[in-house]
């Protein structure tokens, strides 16, 4: 199977990332993974992993994670959702032994490999699809059996996860993870994991199901932090929370962690914005969890390992003369702390911003946060079905500049054609929006 084929056969499965609105629980089956996962002799049990949810952060977090374990000399595998320009990002291996790539997505699964792997499990795939008592496969799914299989063949150390939706029925909470993290919960995907705090709170706590286990929290809403506790409570689970158990100081350009075992003083990350501390304190939370089964990694390495952490469209300069800023902000907890990084770490004349949202999210409520920072607006819509008509959009916008483009490259061009070199272009409101802007 070549590579070109092994994308056309992955584009076969359903892929509930473009589809606007679906019944979640019928639809997300964690049996159906489970069930298809002991046809290949359950890979997952066979990882040492550490298992990430939240509704903000949890991608840098993984990141943060990551690059701190092959810091310490670790090879470390990495699952993440969603992509920006190919979803071979979604599956990497970092390897301190190795030479380090100079791509964003440094340790990327090959076309090869993927299609060797794809030509490999398709008959597994499709003896399964023919006889399931849960349905067929999604593309997530196979995804995450994929890279189960892949991590595995290539004997990672340890393997890092981030949720896809949720937690409960996510595909990837069929692993039985050394450490589980929560990152900030907020309102998001409200249709499916519900209206209020505790509901989603409930969601993402799906992940803590081991008795005895360790988790790090970050800070929540009460709501959120109490629902966690519960579940901790009830399964015997040790629980450390950032601002309790892990606390972090900023002090001038750097800042200060003391964590569960130890303080790391004059502490440097690349990642711009006060939230992106939070989510390194949970990183060094995570990570000192793993002396509870003789996972070691010095000071030094996690010092170094936040430095060195890259992680693309997160508030990520990408030109300059104007400036560029990706970012996938696509909640409004998610838009408030991208409009106070820009505030605090950017300096420049006029903000032009590039904004496109998915349908199934608070429109209204990214729009209200972001609304102040703008200059003028350049409205757009990513090539996915979820993706919102930039026109419902312009409502939002009545006071400001505001240009309606058919697609991301129309909104490339325009909004470089509206800067001058002092300004700035943020382009951010969805994920996929910032990754199609990448590649122009």
């Amino acid at each position: 199977m070549t590579y070109p084929e092994a994308i056309k056969y992955l584009g076969f499965f359903i892929d509930y990332e473009k589809i606007p609105a679906y019944p979640y629980s019928e639809s997300l089956k964690l049996s159906r993974i489970k069930d298809f996962l002991v046809t290949l002799d359950n890979p997952q049990d066979r990882l040492k992993c550490i298992h990430v949810a939240g509704s903000k952060g949890k991608g840098s977090t993984c990141a943060f994670v990551t690059y701190i374990l092959r810091e310490a000399g670790y090879k470390v595998g990495l699952y993440t959702s969603p992509h920006l320009s190919d979803f071979r990002e979604r599956i990497r291996i970092l390897n301190s032994r190795q030479a380090q790539d100079q791509d964003s997505f440094e340790g990327m699964i090959s076309r090869k490999e993927l299609a060797c792997l794809v030509e490999e499990l398709k008959p597994a795939v499709e003896k399964y699809n023919k006889d399931s008592k849960y349905g067929p496969l999604s593309f997530f799914e196979v995804y995450t059996a994929l890279a189960f299989i892949y991590f595995n063949r290539k004997g990672v150390d340890l393997a890092v996860l981030e949720t896809g939706l949720g937690g409960r029925l996510d595909a990837t909470n069929v692993i039985n993870p050394l450490v589980c993290a929560i990152t900030p919960i907020s309102y998001e995907h409200t249709q499916k994991l519900g209206n209020t705090l505790k509901e989603i709170a409930s969601e993402k706590a799906g992940i803590i199901k081991i008795k005895d286990s360790i988790v790090i929290s970050a800070l929540q809403e009460k709501e959120a932090m109490e629902v966690i506790r519960n579940k901790c409570k009830l399964l015997g689970a040790k629980l450390y929370e950032a601002g309790r158990d892990i606390t972090y100081k900023k002090i001038n350009h750097s800042f200060n962690v003391k964590g569960i075992f130890g303080e790391y003083r004059d502490l440097k990350i690349r990642l711009p914005g006060e939230h992106q501390l939070l989510n390194a304190a949970v990183a060094i939370g995570a990570i000192e969890a793993l002396r509870a089964f003789n996972i070691k990694v010095p000071s030094d390495s996690i010092k170094n390992g936040l430095y060195n952490t890259v992680w693309p469209a997160r508030c990520e300069t990408i030109s300059r003369n104007p400036s560029v800023v990706l970012d996938g902000a696509q909640n409004i907890a998610s838009a408030r702390a991208l409009r106070d990084a820009i505030k605090n770490y950017f300096k420049y004349k006029k903000l032009i911003l590039v904004l496109g949202i998915s349908s199934d999210k608070d429109i209204k409520g990214i729009c209200s946060e972001l609304h102040d920072l703008a200059d003028a607006v350049v409205l757009t819509r990513a090539s996915n079905p979820r993706a919102t008509d930039p026109k419902i959009l312009a409502g939002c916008f009545n006071s400001k500049p505001v240009y309606i483009t058919k697609n991301v490259k129309q909104a490339a061009y325009k909004s470089k054609s509206l800067a001058k070199k002092e300004d700035l272009i943020l382009v951010t409101g969805s994920l996929f929006v910032a990754g199609e802007f990448r590649n122009e």
